[in-house]
């Protein structure tokens, strides 16, 4: 898991440590120097803790103008036994929407297993967004996560289907990709 980084072409367009507004604002990285696990297994030092164990976060991008922002995630996402949700949720999603985020593309590719509890955090995550005309859409699910989390309920709350698991989401620029999203988000409002 160690040689997994996270996606860093994007790096001109946005840097979340050089952004005031950012919950991870002059946070400073080692290169060399491993010391975050999931588990047993240790993990890049570019990822950043949200105070989860199992479960860590990078910020590629954030757009004020356009209140945009896409966060990659690595490790277990436990609701469960960590309550995952409610770190991510008041640790830096909350602090986004203070600054008019409301559009969040989640990419969960390296996301290994998910495990629920209850929806009371998704809820309120989708209604914040709802309000601002936002939304949350996770890509690239492996198919047993997307599965619990649709088991769970939650695609009532964060747009989860096969449709967004198979992008190729590097190929694009930033808002690109927020184009080629609202563009599948329009059109299941059509049908």
């Amino acid at each position: 898991m160690h040689t997994i980084e996270p996606f860093f072409r994007w790096r001109d367009y946005y840097i979340a440590d050089e952004d005031k507004l950012s919950p991870f604002y002059r946070r400073t990285y080692s290169e060399f120097e491993f010391d975050k696990k999931v588990y047993n297994y240790y993990i890049h030092p570019q990822w950043d803790s949200i105070g989860s164990e199992t479960l860590y976060i990078k910020i590629l991008y954030a757009n004020y103008k356009q209140d945009f922002a896409i966060i990659e995630l690595l490790g277990e996402w436990n609701d469960c036994l960590a309550n995952d949700i409610m770190l991510l949720k008041r640790r830096v999603v909350d602090r986004m929407v203070a600054q008019g985020i409301s559009k969040f593309l989640l990419i969960g590719e390296n996301i290994l297993n998910f495990h629920y509890s209850d929806d009371c955090y998704y809820q309120e995550w989708y209604e914040e967004a709802a309000d601002a005309d936002g939304w949350v859409v996770a890509l690239n699910l492996r198919p047993h996560v997307r599965q619990e989390m649709q088991a769970a309920n939650l695609h009532y709350y964060i747009h989860i289907s096969e449709k967004y698991d198979h992008i190729a989401w590097r190929q694009y620029k930033p808002l690109h990709l927020l184009q080629l999203i609202e563009g599948m988000l329009y059109e299941k409002l059509l049908c």
